[in-house]
């Protein structure tokens, strides 16, 4: 006997979509904090054991983040992301495809400020990476210090995530078989507090390492525009030479990650909150700019395959703007 189940509501599946973008958030605001103090506490209950065994995991193995991590399959295509998925929504578009014999590097434009389409596109298999580029392994670089918080650091590789540093990197890129890709939100933190909604500003003018990595390897690069990023958040303004944007430059100098003052919506209101606002966004791939891989590339060499990749993001952008309400008369800014 085949047993059928009535379709969800539109408003509880309004209020899925909700909570799991809510648990989204949240997991990055206080999960690694919430981590931390679990471990800590206990060590001092007679729950001890659980820490002292980790603290033995977590020694032998801390070199796997930056080895390509660990992803969790089932994890990755949990529901919770397809409602997250819906919410917004998110979609991912191809417009070339990608050899599976080959590596890939991915620059991700902009950050925005919780770098939404990054992680759902390439840590999740919600909105289809594997149908779309089949045969292809996709790792998201984050910052490193978020691979030292126990717990949270196996979260975080359950998704493909791994440490923005040239070891991780280094590690995907060299690998011979190929079907890798490596993607890097090339802004950065800091760009992040450039994330105003109708903003195309990118820090990238003299972001040149992720080139310099691509050439050393010869792994083409891929550009890759996120329509809608920007929009998730309003932002207390905060222009260049202002006293808060000193004290964010400042902070993000100590700590190694910027601190943007987002507000959006709440949970059960649209007044004000820190759920993001449901807002389209639009991962754009670009097509594979071929690399001549060479071990010590020179000043020269890295700056002109860096003004290709400009060129071709800036293609990119202007070809597919129209199609998801950019104004005509914005462009692309590197600073």
């Amino acid at each position: 006997m085949k047993v059928e189940f009535a379709p969800l509501s539109v408003p509880l599946q309004r209020r899925l979509q909700t909570a799991s973008v809510a648990q989204w958030v949240f997991s990055f605001l206080g999960l690694a904090q919430c981590c931390t103090a679990v471990f800590i506490t206990l060590f001092f209950t007679r729950f001890w054991l659980i820490s002292a065994l980790y603290a033995a995991w977590w020694l032998i193995d801390r070199e796997k983040p930056s080895k390509g991590g660990r992803r969790i399959h089932v994890l990755r295509n949990c529901i919770v992301w397809r409602y997250m998925r819906d919410y917004f929504p998110i979609t991912l578009v191809k417009t070339a495809e990608l050899d599976p014999r080959q590596n890939y590097l991915v620059g991700f434009h902009p950050h925005g400020v919780l770098a939404a389409g990054a992680f759902l596109n390439f840590c999740t298999e919600a909105s289809g990476f594997s149908t779309l580029f089949p045969g292809i392994t996709p790792h998201l670089m984050m910052l490193s210090l978020w691979f030292r918080i126990p717990f949270f650091r196996d979260y975080v590789m359950s998704g493909g995530l791994i440490p923005s540093d040239k070891e991780s990197a280094s590690y995907v890129l060299r690998k011979p078989e190929g079907g890798n890709l490596l993607a890097i939100i090339v802004g950065g933190a800091q760009e992040a507090l450039d994330a105003h909604p109708g903003s195309f500003t990118l820090l990238l003018k003299n972001r040149k390492g992720f080139v310099r990595l691509a050439i050393q390897h010869g792994t083409p690069l891929v550009p890759a525009f996120s329509f809608g990023e920007n929009d998730l958040f309003d932002q207390v303004k905060n222009p260049k030479g202002s006293w808060l944007r000193r004290i964010q430059h400042w902070l993000q100098q100590i700590m190694g990650i910027s601190l943007p003052l987002f507000h959006a919506r709440g949970i059960f209101q649209y007044s004000f909150g820190l759920i993001p606002y449901r807002r389209p966004i639009c991962t754009v791939v670009g097509k594979p700019i071929p690399v001549q891989k060479k071990h010590k590339p020179s000043e020269e060499e890295v700056d002109q395959v860096h003004q290709k990749y400009l060129n071709e993001l800036s293609k990119l952008f202007e070809k597919h703007k129209a199609k998801y309400n950019v104004p005509e008369d914005s462009h692309l800014e590197f600073i």
